[in-house]
């Protein structure tokens, strides 16, 4: 499977800032050792034109990115320091994630080592996401008119706010999140389908919803590709997740999901989103799950 990564999708943080930052090279590391990819696999990519940056965010907002102008509040809610690295590494992701979606396309299957950056809007970003990966990979793709339609599948813990609101009444993206209801964000956005769960919610119940779903949005949505958002932040002891899923149903919720797209016949483009175990090596390896599983599916 081909992966899009760069070594710049990690930028310095303050010491002890909860962002994992580390968990990419992290990532990298074990798909590796375990032969998940190859040296070849991986294709670099370049930071993201302000052209498909323009096709989501606002002018005004990517200045301040640009230029450092964000004021104190609005870095506070990015809850990421400013910084010409932070820039880049968002740039690096969202072209990975562009190129990641023109390999699937081609593969059936490929991955971004970063990405589903799914809180950020037009205006502002939130929530550790900067800019929004998959919306301009998508609103890219449809320009280059080689997509009709996208889905997004949003299964980390927390709702995809920010790209349910960049797709309101567009029709060239339909959006499902899966999510903690009393998780953040605490005001959310509507998305195309929304499903909520309720605090320490387990294997059992997460993966029987899930399977109630999934086949109705599928139906719905009739995509040409789709975004998956494998965020590994349900599990059990994540510090922000609320939610009990064991490393048993991690496996059990990827290897659904992706065998559900592999028999649909749809290409699928695999990013990270959340994730926040006691170290970000630990995450990072939460995170190998969905490659192991794309392998055994995709072989």
């Amino acid at each position: 499977m081909r992966v899009s990564y760069s070594s710049g999708y990690s930028a310095p943080l303050p010491e002890r800032h909860p962002f994992p930052m580390s968990k990419f090279g992290a990532l990298y590391k074990i798909l590796l050792y375990e032969g998940l990819i190859k040296p070849q696999d991986v294709i670099e990519p370049h930071e993201a034109e302000w052209e498909d940056l323009l096709r989501v965010h606002t002018y005004e907002y990517l200045n301040s990115l640009k230029n450092g102008t964000l004021d104190a509040a609005e870095e506070r809610k990015l809850g990421l320091p400013w910084s010409k690295g932070l820039i880049r590494r968002s740039r690096l992701a969202a072209q990975g994630s562009i190129n990641a979606a023109r390999m699937a396309l081609e593969d059936g299957v490929a991955a971004n080592l970063a990405g589903g950056t799914h809180h950020a809007f037009p205006d502002h970003g939130e929530g550790f996401c900067v800019l929004n990966d998959v919306a301009i990979s998508i609103r890219r793709l449809v320009h280059d008119g080689m997509i009709r339609r996208a889905l997004v599948i949003d299964l980390d813990v927390h709702q995809g706010n920010g790209t349910a609101g960049i797709f309101t009444d567009d029709p060239t993206a339909f959006t499902f999140s899966m999510h903690g209801a009393r998780n953040y964000p605490f005001y959310k956005t509507p998305s195309s389908h929304d499903v909520e769960l309720p605090d320490k919610t387990n294997d059992e119940m997460y993966l029987s919803t899930l399977a109630t779903h999934l086949p109705l949005v599928l139906r719905e949505a009739q995509p040409d590709l789709v975004f998956y958002l494998a965020g590994v932040d349900p599990m059990a002891g994540d510090r922000f997740g609320r939610l009990s899923l064991t490393r048993d149903g991690l496996h059990k919720r990827d290897r659904y999901v992706l065998q559900t797209l592999q028999r649909s016949g749809l290409p699928v483009v695999l990013t990270l989103s959340g994730g926040y175990a006691k170290t970000p090596e630990m995450t990072a390896d939460l995170h190998a799950i969905t490659h192991r599983e794309a392998r055994q599916i995709y072989r």
